[in-house]
């Protein structure tokens, strides 16, 4: 879990990196083709069978895997580095919501107050216009009245973008039963390039050589975290495991300042400060009888 942030937060970078100017399909599609490549590579060297034994689940999870991306890629054209990240982490509260409901994992009460310190790290951070009214003075007292609010369709994209993380992940879960992790990891990319394919034959846009390194730089990165984040869901129960992915919010917050020359405000600061403790909270066990008979 832990190598699935470190490589998801340099693909935050490539594609931050990129500028926006490429259409999110076209981004969408590059990643696709690598990991693709990549997930062949190693399905061979495995000797194993690719196309699993659960077919309609692990194309669903490449649909929804795709969805996901293409969110997260558009929100990242719009927001700054750290707070795009950090709304996209929101995920862990919906993972643990959807685990408990489909797949009856329990949910205890550190990782729902990690749910709550997730949740006032969105407030922080989005405080559009809408939120200060709704909040009244708690809001002005939270929020403060200096420097602007972040896009609120930029937020929007960001959130929805964790929610569809939250049900791929989920479905991992449930694949994890029958299903090699290489044959999950491998049929993301796939779906993505057939349904990102058509979108870019009728719009298409030539990267530059920069831009195609940028675009290689996602492929790989991406493929390095599925893989870790495959194998982590496999192996911990899904409300746990992706809370761990919260550390990548410092280290977005560290890119951004070191490549992109954005600032470390205090309500990034702040933010950051409260997805890490969320973290801490998430990785305790709900019963303090788990030493007995060990």
């Amino acid at each position: 879990m832990l190598s699935s942030t470190v490589s998801f937060s340099l693909m935050g970078v490539c594609v931050k990196a990129l500028g926006g100017r490429l259409p999110v399909a076209e981004v969408v599609l590059a990643r696709s083709a690598v990991s693709l490549v990549l997930s062949v590579i190693m399905l061979r060297q495995a000797q194993l069978n690719p196309w699993g034994s659960r077919k309609g689940l692990l194309v669903l999870r490449g649909v929804i895997g795709t969805g996901a991306l293409f969110c997260v890629f558009a929100a990242l054209a719009q927001l700054p580095l750290a707070p795009a990240t950090v709304l996209q982490y929101l995920q862990p509260t919906f993972t643990a919501l959807l685990a408990w409901l489909l797949l009856k994992e329990t949910v205890g009460a550190t990782v729902l107050g990690a749910a709550v310190l997730g949740w006032l790290a969105v407030v922080i951070l989005s405080s559009p216009s809408e939120l200060m009214g709704l909040l009244g003075p708690a809001g002005t007292a939270l929020l403060g009245q200096s420097g602007a609010g972040l896009p609120l369709s930029g937020v929007v994209l960001a959130i929805a973008g964790a929610l569809l993380s939250a049900c791929a992940y989920v479905s991992v879960r449930a694949l994890g039963r029958t299903e090699h992790p290489l044959v999950i990891v491998f049929y993301f990319p796939l779906v993505g390039l057939v349904m990102t394919a058509p979108l870019v034959l009728l719009q298409p846009v030539m990267p530059s050589g920069w831009e195609v390194l940028a675009l290689v730089g996602v492929g790989l990165f991406t493929q390095l975290g599925q893989i870790g984040i495959t194998k982590g869901l496999l192996g911990m129960p899904a409300a746990r495991a992706t809370a761990m992915s919260y550390v990548q919010v410092p280290l977005a917050a560290l890119w951004g300042w070191l490549w992109f020359q954005e600032p470390l405000d205090p309500d990034t600061a702040t933010a950051a400060a409260l997805v890490l403790l969320a973290t801490l909270l998430s990785l305790r066990r709900s019963h303090p009888s788990r030493a007995v008979g060990r």
